[in-house]
């Protein structure tokens, strides 16, 4: 089975199996509000596992050994069985192999579940030691919505609203790893106004946010309501010099920092899961109007 396609009241899914993707979310209408992999960028929600962003050399150290690991893992890029399929929901899971221990030497099973609710998806993601050893891992959600939701708007006349507000400074990339001193916020209280500029330096890193749920809407048309549990840190990303996307991304766990070079268990934001232990995390997208 490549795809499957959820029905719920006011909203539709489609998952593929490569990567355990999310490719299609659209409204009651039938509106497209995800972002269809043009050629800016070839992805449209991919999954982020075992690590969040770029290692350094990109490489991951486990006591003396050195694996080669790029940007974001091998999650996107691999088959997932599917476990369960209803018309609502369905699990897909990913276990480790040769090819993922030759890159990340540790045993997992990682399970996606979707789930539709009335104008809502749904997205779980459980991570299980398998192994005998203590599992260190970061998993990160990146779906792409469609900047501007509704034909006609402009970009800027978006915006991000958080439910709290977020006075802490951000943090900011270079070469794909984590900048050492923290950048002061372009939020302002609750509110990220949006622009193409706002990326110019990659993505905008909420390491510490105060908030689990964000708005992204413009004064009128569609909105997207967006909330997470069990995530660290929050990154907002489109392509630098501008794309028609916005990436609303929770995470456990981001890029190395430039001056760490360490074991990757050390690697700040990584979660420590015991052997036959399991971590659940989960956000869910709402679909609204304004």
């Amino acid at each position: 089975m490549e795809q499957v396609t959820l029905h719920g009241d006011g909203i539709s899914a489609t998952i593929v199996g490569q990567g355990a993707e999310l490719i299609s979310l659209r409204n009651a209408e039938g509106l497209e509000i995800l972002w269809q992999a043009g050629p800016e960028w070839r992805r449209h929600s991919p999954v982020l596992f075992p690590i969040v962003g770029r290692l350094k050399g990109d490489q991951l150290r486990h006591r003396g050994q050195v694996y080669p690991l790029t940007q974001h893992g091998f999650a996107r890029d691999k088959p997932f069985v599917w476990a369960e399929t209803g018309s609502r929901s369905c699990t897909l899971v990913l276990t480790d192999d040769a090819d993922t221990r030759a890159r990340y030497p540790f045993a997992f099973r990682l399970a996606i579940t979707y789930t539709l609710e009335y104008r809502q998806l749904g997205v779980s993601f459980a991570i299980t030691n398998t192994g005998d050893e203590t599992l260190p891992a970061s998993i990160g959600a990146h779906p792409a919505f469609n900047w501007p939701l509704l034909q006609g708007l402009a970009k800027t006349d978006y915006r991000l609203t958080f439910v709290a507000d977020e006075p802490a400074p951000i943090r900011r990339l270079k070469d794909g790893l984590v900048l050492a001193a923290p950048q002061p916020t372009p939020v302002e209280g609750r509110t990220l106004a949006l622009s193409e500029g706002l990326f110019d330096a990659d993505a905008v890193i909420l390491d510490r946010p105060a908030s689990t749920s964000v708005r992204y809407a413009a004064a009128h048309g569609p909105a997207i309501e967006m909330s997470w549990q069990g995530f660290k840190e929050l990154g907002v990303w489109s392509k630098p010099g501008g794309a028609p996307f916005l990436c609303i991304e929770p995470w456990h766990g981001l890029a190395s920092p430039v001056d760490f070079d360490g074991e990757f268990a050390d690697k700040p934001g990584v979660m420590l899961i015991a052997p036959g232990e399991k971590r659940v995390l989960s956000y869910q997208v709402k679909l609204a109007s304004t």
